[in-house]
């Protein structure tokens, strides 16, 4: 450290276009740019003090300029510095809540969302943080990003704090993981879903991406618990090193909370839990865990076993999470946010395990552009082996041509399933293409953007809402 060593801070910044007279600004490498660059910039902007990782950095600044008065601070890592900083700045709202992280590849969204549904049903003031949308009780907050940066996420969190909020349940992606994002945060407890092919494109191998989830177990504290789905072959791996109180789920091993699936139809699952037998309003067997996950969580968060198991009965699905719209022609079009290889096998599955053997199913589906390419082919091979009639179309394309994302799919068709699958760039056209297709009890699910409203091409979202749509062509 150089310079005073007392002085009155007055906001953390990390982005330097933000900086004001009195901040301190923290130098972060991020993907698009490095802090360090900015330094100077910062420093004209009124910093106070620039807290960096690289030393190097400060040779940059013009000869005679000094530090202008700013106190240097030189951390391992600046962005688990940002986080912990934040975290102080704004008084450590996480230790004022009872805060729940999810993460997993699958079942993150869903799972967060009916813990703050059940927790309210149950006369809690709640905050929820999701990739769909943050809420404060029932205050809705625009989110950009399944986890906030950590300035916005204990921001957020003193908010809720403040506004009395008792739980607080959040996703916790692997993004935000690796990025320390996190950094500072104390949790009460922690849960694990599974872990498939997903965000390659970031991490690179799946021993890093398997090496950001298990971050978020090793940094628990001892009173907070650690559930995890023992079914998933990573789901202990999670526990190694792991202070908190281990806790385990599962539908298929011995575990400290166990579910037996008694029936799985379109309308809904019945489930055997803690000999129980009870009714739930979600589909499929990857609900079957996200239900499990979400009755563990309640428990050892204190709650009545019999009041949870109720009130879940009564609770609808997430948004795009298996959402199903019924035409006029008795057409049945599932809209499900199914973007990676599992997620996309585990909701077909369902279909063909549900399905009475005569309907058709027909699959509309894409992949987004500047993410994991290595998920396209096998993301088509998926839908052709589980589909009667397939149409590979546009998701977000983001920066990348459509047509260049579909060439990468086209290559995971087999042989045999090439007089089955479409290709139609147009989303909207395909939809139409599977109505067209569809006769009365057909299946028509259309894939990848669930909740979603918009279509992300060329660095613009454009209106577009896969149910929405559906259900007006279903209609007419």
């Amino acid at each position: 450290m150089q310079g005073a060593t007392d002085l009155v801070i007055n906001q953390v910044r990390f982005d330097s276009r933000k900086v004001q007279q009195g901040d301190v600004f923290v130098a972060v490498k991020g993907l698009q740019s490095d802090g360090h660059q900015f330094i100077s910039k910062a420093i004209e902007s009124g910093a106070v003090a620039i807290v960096l990782e690289e030393q190097n950095a400060l040779k940059t600044l013009p000869e005679g300029e000094g530090f202008g008065g700013a106190v240097i601070i030189k951390v391992q890592n600046s962005a688990a510095a940002l986080g912990m900083m934040a975290s102080n700045f704004y008084d450590n709202p996480s230790e004022k809540l009872k805060l729940v992280g999810i993460t997993g590849t699958n079942g993150k969204t869903t799972t967060v969302t009916l813990l703050y549904r059940l927790f309210r049903e149950l006369g809690y003031k709640v905050g929820l943080i999701s990739t769909i949308e943050n809420r404060i009780d029932e205050e809705v907050i625009p989110t950009n990003y399944t986890t906030p940066d950590a300035l916005e996420l204990n921001k957020l969190l003193a908010l809720m704090a403040e506004r009395k909020c008792t739980h607080v349940f959040m996703e916790v992606s692997s993004h935000a993981l690796a990025q320390h994002r996190v950094a500072g945060i104390k949790y009460s407890g922690a849960m694990f879903s599974n872990i498939t092919h997903d965000h390659l494109d970031f991490h690179k191998t799946f021993a890093e991406y398997l090496k950001a989830k298990k971050m978020f177990f090793d940094n628990l504290e001892e009173n907070a618990f650690a559930l995890v789905n023992k079914d998933d072959k990573n789901g202990l791996v999670m526990l190694q090193n792991c202070k908190g109180k281990h806790h385990t789920f599962a539908l298929n091993s011995m575990a400290d909370f166990k579910a037996k699936i008694i029936a799985n139809t379109f309308e809904g699952l019945e489930l055997e839990i803690d000999n129980q037998r009870v009714w739930f309003k979600l589909s499929g067997s990857f609900n079957a865990y996200n239900l499990l996950g979400i009755y563990a969580a309640a428990v050892l968060l204190g709650e009545e076993k019999s009041k949870v198991l109720e009130i879940l009965s009564n609770i609808e699905p997430a948004a795009g999470r298996f959402d199903k719209v019924i035409g006029k022609n008795k057409v049945f079009a599932i809209i499900d946010y199914a973007h990676t290889p599992d997620a996309l096998k585990n909701v077909l599955e369902n279909i063909q395990k549900t399905r009475t053997g005569k309907e058709k199913v027909i699959t509309v589906v894409g992949c987004g552009g500047n993410r994991d390419a290595t998920k396209r082919p096998i993301m088509a091979k998926i839908a052709c082996e589980l589909s009667d009639k397939v149409i590979l179309t546009s998701d977000n394309p983001r920066f990348e041509e459509p047509e260049a994302i579909l060439e990468d799919m086209k290559k995971g068709v087999p042989q045999d399933a090439e007089d089955k699958t479409l290709v139609m760039t147009d989303r909207k056209e395909a939809l139409a293409e599977a109505v067209k297709m569809a006769q009365p009890n057909d299946i028509i699910l259309v894939a990848g953007k669930g909740h979603e409203n918009y279509q992300e091409i060329k660095g613009i979202k454009y209106p577009f809402d896969d149910k929405k749509i559906m259900s007006e062509l279903l209609e007419s």
